[in-house]
C-alpha cells in the first residue's frame, strides 16, 4: 500500500509529506530582529503549548542554556517570574489563550518579553508593545514549524549571549546535513529499501510508546506528538533512567497481551549508564512487552542525531496517517475543542 504514489498523493491532500522534506530550509532562515540591551537575565521561561512548545524541548537537550530555564504549558506562571526573567511568549496561531494569559501575568511582573508567533492576538499584542517579534512563516502545522521556532530562539539566545558563539552556525551547518538525510525515507522509495515505511507498518493498528535517554528525548518527544497530530494514534514517551523507576515495572503483569508498539531511540551520545539500561531492561522484560523497535540515530553531535530521528519520526507517522486511510495534516478535533471552549 505505501508503495502506491498515487494512494498517497490522494490521501495526502495537505502535502505533509512534501512540507516535511522541506524542513531543513527552516534551519537556514534568517530572521530580521534587533534586540534591546537585555541585561541581567537570570533565567529564562518559555510559555507555549503543543508544538509552539516542542522548540523549548530541544533547547534542554542543545546547545547548553548558560542560565535555568523552564517551559511553561498552562495558564500560569513560576512565582520566581521578575524583572531578571527572559520570558517568551511562543504561539503559532497568536491566538493560544494558555500563552496569552501567562503573558499577561509575566508583564505584571516586569518580566523582559520576547515574542514568537506567526500572527494572531500575540503578533498583534507584540507590535503593540514593541516586543521583539519573531515572525514564524504561517501557511503550516504548528508541529511542522518546530525548526523555525528553534532557528529563531537560537538566533536571539546566542545575540544575547545565552548559548554558546557558533551555535547558529553549527545549526545552519546542520540544516545542510539533514538535506540529503531524508532521500531514503520518501515515497517514491518503495517499502523493502525505506526504513520508515517498514516501522509505520509496525507501529499500525497499535498503541505507541516511544523511549529515549535525555539527550534524545527532544526527538521521542516530537515522534509521539507526531504519531498524535499526524496519524491520529495514541502514543506515549518516556526517557531512561527515569522509567527504570516506575514504569519498568508495570510491563510485568497485565494486561498479558499488550497490543503495543514500543520504539526505543538509542544514541551512542547518552551516558554509558544510559545505553546500558536499554540493554539490561530489553534482557529483563524479554517476554512481558513486545521486543522493541530500535532506532540508532545518524549523526557525531546531539544536535544533529536530534535532527535525524526527529526528522525520521515525521516521516514514520506521516505514513502511519496514510496507512490508517487519513489526511494527515488537519487537526479538526483541536478546532471543535477551541470553537467550543468559546462557547
Amino acid at each position: 500500500m505505501l508503495d502506491d504514489l498515487k494512494m498517497i498523493h490522494e490521501r495526502d491532500a495537505g502535502d505533509a509529506i512534501g512540507v516535511v522534506d522541506k524542513q531543513w530550509k527552516q534551519l537556514q532562515h534568517s530572521f530580521d530582529v534587533r534586540l534591546p540591551v537585555f541585561e541581567g537575565i537570570q533565567n529564562i521561561v518559555l510559555a507555549g503549548m503543543g508544538g509552539s512548545a516542542i522548540p523549548g524541548v530541544f533547547l534542554q537537550a542543545w546547545p547548553g542554556i548558560n542560565v535555568p530555564f523552564e517551559i511553561v504549558r498552562n495558564y500560569d506562571i513560576p512565582a520566581y517570574v521578575g524583572p531578571n526573567t527572559l520570558f517568551i511568549s511562543s504561539s503559532h496561531s497568536g491566538n493560544t489563550e494558555e500563552t496569552l494569559e501567562s503573558l499577561r501575568k509575566a508583564e505584571d511582573r516586569g518580566a523582559k518579553i520576547i515574542v514568537t508567533a506567526s500572527g494572531g492576538k500575540l503578533t498583534e499584542h507584540a507590535k503593540a508593545k514593541n516586543y521583539p517579534l519573531y515572525e514564524i512563516p504561517g501557511g503550516i502545522q504548528p508541529r511542522m514549524c518546530t525548526l523555525f521556532f528553534l532557528t529563531a530562539l537560537v538566533q536571539a539566545f546566542e545575540q544575547l549571549q545565552l548559548i554558546p558563539e557558533g551555535s547558529i552556525k553549527e545549526l545552519h551547518e546542520a540544516g545542510e546535513w539533514l538535506k540529503t538525510q531524508a532521500d531514503s525515507w520518501k515515497p517514491e522509495i518503495p517499502t523493502a529499501k525505506n526504513e520508515a515505511k517498514k516501522l509505520a507498518l509496525e507501529m499500525m493498528g497499535k498503541s505507541v510508546v516511544v523511549y529515549s535517554g535525555p539527550k534524545l528525548f527532544p526527538a521521542a518527544n516530537k515522534f509521539k506528538i507526531c504519531l498524535n497530530e499526524n496519524a491520529k494514534n495514541i502514543a506515549w514517551v518516556n526517557q531512561y533512567p527515569e522509567l527504570n523507576h516506575n514504569e519498568f515495572i508495570g510491563w510485568t503483569s497485565h494486561p498479558v497481551q499488550k497490543p503495543y508498539a514500543v520504539i526505543e531511540i538509542r544514541s551512542n551520545l547518552e551516558h554509558e549508564r544510559v545505553q546500558k539500561r536499554f540493554v539490561v531492561t530489553e534482557r529483563l522484560l524479554s517476554g512481558k512487552r513486545p521486543s522493541p523497535l530500535v532506532i540508532e540515530p545518524k549523526g557525531e553531535t546531539v544536535l544533529t542525531q536530534i535532527l535525524w530521528a526527529s526528522t525520521f519520526a515525521d516521516f514514520a507517522s506521516l505514513y502511519v496517517a496514510l496507512l490508517n486511510g487519513l489526511n494527515p495534516t488537519p487537526v479538526v478535533l483541536v478546532e471543535k475543542l477551541k470553537q467550543q471552549m468559546d462557547e
